[in-house]
């Protein structure tokens, strides 16, 4: 792993690359629904990476909240504190139930570390972009090469699959979850530390987590999941009725039990 200490900014550069993609597939018609929709992006990025969801999501009448936040400059536990109260004080206050939230990668953490602690009565659907509920291999191997703090932070550092890595220290959910994970990478590096199939940052199987409702695998790239507009409508659909609309989605599996070695159905 020697190699890795010239190299590893450059590689690591990537874990929170930036970018756009586009897609044609049409959303469902607006319903007037005044539910509220919580935003949290991920690890390195800002509330930018979610304005095409907030704004897909705002056209179907939600009532969004998408704010940014410092993800590497903190905890997994200090921004799950530092963040989540303030933004469902928000909707509470603006009479905007049920809340609703949408969490890509780190931003899924951060959720299900409150939401196992908290009790959110008002609390409505959750939909997971990408999440590392496993863990991610990338950050086993390659937390102490240089500049990975400098990039990631001590949140990212806390994504691992060890046991006392924040992922595999928090249980199964007891909440509508519905899970979209990509099978598609544009790091070659970075997938050789993840097993396959994987999505340039997190494999598909570190998705799952006991007690999701829906899952859905899509050929897309982690940096990429939160922009897409087919999963952004596979996001909204998940809200308003509880699965996903596509063919290869795995729908009513709320509260079953997580197994390692479980077959995944994939989109090819």
């Amino acid at each position: 792993m020697k190699y890795l200490n010239g190299l590893g900014l450059l590689f690591l550069s990537h874990w929170c690359l930036a970018g756009l993609e586009s897609e044609s597939v049409g959303l469902p018609e607006p319903s007037g629904n005044q539910a509220c929709v919580i935003l949290i992006h991920g690890l390195a990025r800002t509330e930018k990476s979610m304005q095409k969801m907030d704004r897909l999501l705002s056209d179907q009448g939600y009532y969004v909240i998408n704010e940014g936040y410092d993800s590497r400059r903190r905890t997994v536990e200090t921004l799950s504190y530092d963040t989540l109260p303030k933004w469902i004080e928000q909707c509470i206050h603006a009479g905007k139930l049920p809340i609703n939230m949408v969490a890509h990668s780190l931003g899924g953490i951060l959720l299900r570390y409150y939401l196992e602690r908290n009790n959110v009565n008002e609390l409505g659907r959750v939909v997971m972009l990408g999440p590392p509920n496993q863990g991610s291999e990338v950050v086993d191997y390659l937390k102490d090469v240089p500049g990975f703090y400098l990039i990631n932070g001590p949140a990212g550092r806390q994504l691992g699959t060890g046991k006392n890595d924040v992922p595999k220290s928090l249980g199964g959910v007891d909440f509508e979850l519905g899970i979209i994970a990509g099978t598609r990478s544009m790091n070659l590096i970075l997938s050789m530390f993840l097993p396959n199939p994987d999505d340039g940052k997190v494999s598909l199987m570190s998705t799952h987590v006991s007690g999701m409702c829906s899952f859905l695998a899509l050929p897309v790239t982690h940096p990429f999941l939160m922009e897409r507009t087919e999963v952004i409508n596979e996001v909204i659909h998940f809200l308003k009725f509880g699965r996903f609309a596509h063919q290869n989605a795995q729908n009513d599996l709320c509260f079953s039990s997580f197994k390692p070695d479980e077959k995944i159905t994939q989109q090819k």
